[in-house]
């Protein structure tokens, strides 16, 4: 085997615990054998011999599930877990150190002749099932969250989840994470905010409703649990 393809034997068995051998990783690994006939098929479509490389992508996705278009640029390092369902558009470029799961689509949104799939950055990670749509950049270091539709550019060193995608801010680094999985909620963390702002603010008119002597409706408040409101709980958060 060349250089190369020793390096993306490394790459399945440093980033796939299920494999047990050299061996095990290049005969069956769908995601290597899927990353392998798209270099085949993309060395077809550089010298401009299309129907070739589109039969080569068709077996591919025969074979393996996943379905990466010869034209797509794809760097070092690249590895995708189980393959299946994995569509990458035409005029997509993949930095080096890129992971994808299952599910992963790299789409256009126009059908126009021009760029219009993603660019991804370097040392990424895009959680299973999550879409990334139009001529967009996502910058080095990025964790895209299981099942999220990213339709902006993404700066490097950030997390995004959610439909449409939200960007969390995070400290950059240029080690590949695969937790895909454990990943804030923005939308939960605003909510448990507004909890807390509601219970100080019931805090505080309760007091001011002592010092004018106005009998307020009897109900459970930070005062008479002995909690302060920043030490109050609520559901979302407990659920979180």
């Amino acid at each position: 085997m060349t250089e190369r393809s020793e390096d993306d034997v490394q790459t399945v068995i440093d980033r796939d615990p299920a494999v047990k051998s050299r061996t095990e990783a290049a005969l069956f690994s769908q995601g290597l054998h899927a990353l392998r006939f798209h270099r085949m098929a993309h060395r077809h479509y550089e010298k401009k011999r299309f129907k070739t490389a589109r039969a080569l992508n068709y077996l591919a996705r025969v074979f393996t599930g996943a379905d990466i278009h010869p034209g797509a640029k794809i760097g070092n390092g690249f590895f995708i877990d189980h393959a299946t369902g994995v569509v990458i558009g035409e005029t997509a470029e993949i930095g080096d150190n890129v992971s994808v799961y299952q599910g992963v689509t790299l789409g256009g949104v126009s059908t126009e002749k021009k760029k219009r799939h993603p660019t991804i950055g370097n040392n990424v990670v895009i959680g299973a099932g999550a879409t990334i749509l139009g001529p967009i950049t996502v910058g080095d270091n990025v964790r895209v969250g299981a099942g999220s539709v990213v339709v902006k550019s993404v700066p490097p060193n950030s997390t995004v989840v959610g439909i449409p995608a939200k960007i969390v801010k995070r400290v950059g680094t240029t080690t590949i994470d695969l937790h895909h999985d454990e990943l804030p909620d923005p939308v939960v963390n605003a909510f448990v905010d507004m909890c807390h702002s509601i219970s100080e603010m019931e805090y505080r008119l309760e007091m001011i409703e002592g010092k004018l002597g106005i009998d307020a409706p009897k109900r459970i408040s930070p005062t008479k649990s002995g909690k302060e409101p920043s030490e109050m709980s609520c559901p979302a958060e407990e659920n979180h």
